[in-house]
């Protein structure tokens, strides 16, 4: 099975500020939030995830900060979502903005931007030097979401280049060329490793 697409945000410079429409509102998880992030997940991506699978994806791991699990909120109840993940002990370098989801009836609000927003301001908080995530080929206004966000393609495969260009001709926009040998020399190769991992 082929791997996920891969993009990286190379800097934590010039972040937008975090908005979010009126009627809703942005906190950070409390306890028995996790419900309410199974039911985000499983309505965003019609998937089947359990309290198990939160406590065994995020909940349970020893570098789980719920300072960095965000929600999006529309009459106090979460409709959006993401995980601002620390990948490693001691990692002080890149962050991993980790299951980005909005409720179907919330979309069209820019949640998803709000969110990854909220990761990226936790990450450049601890002077981290970039961000990186994990998404679909059919993801589509994700991934247009993050391009607007400044997060660029990475080619982690072989196959990568074209499913990106299958990806970008489908958003109405010019293929891009792989970024990666320019990023591979703006990182450390211990860092590189990491982003193309």
């Amino acid at each position: 099975m082929p791997r996920q697409l891969r993009m990286v945000r190379p800097n934590l410079d010039g972040l937008p500020e975090i908005r979010v429409p009126d009627g809703y509102g942005i906190r950070t998880y409390e306890e028995g939030d996790d419900v309410h992030w199974v039911n985000v997940i499983n309505t965003s991506f019609n998937t089947t995830f359990t309290l198990e699978d939160f406590y065994n994806d995020i909940g349970r791991k020893s570098l789980f900060n719920p300072d960095g699990l965000f929600f999006a909120t529309c009459q106090g109840i979460p409709v959006a979502t993401t995980y601002a993940r620390v990948l490693d002990p001691g990692e002080s370098e890149m962050g991993s903005v980790h299951m980005v989801a909005v409720t179907p009836e919330h979309t069209g609000q820019r949640l998803g931007t709000s969110v990854t927003l909220c990761a990226l301001h936790f990450f450049q908080r601890r002077n981290f030097k970039c961000a990186i995530l994990g998404t679909d080929d059919f993801r589509l206004p994700a991934i247009k979401t993050y391009l607007n966000l400044d997060f660029v393609p990475v080619c982690i495969d072989g196959d990568q280049p074209g499913r990106w260009n299958k990806v970008f001709l489908k958003l109405g926009l010019p293929v891009m060329s792989d970024p990666s040998d320019t990023f591979r020399s703006m990182f450390s190769e211990e860092l590189w490793a990491k982003i193309s991992s």
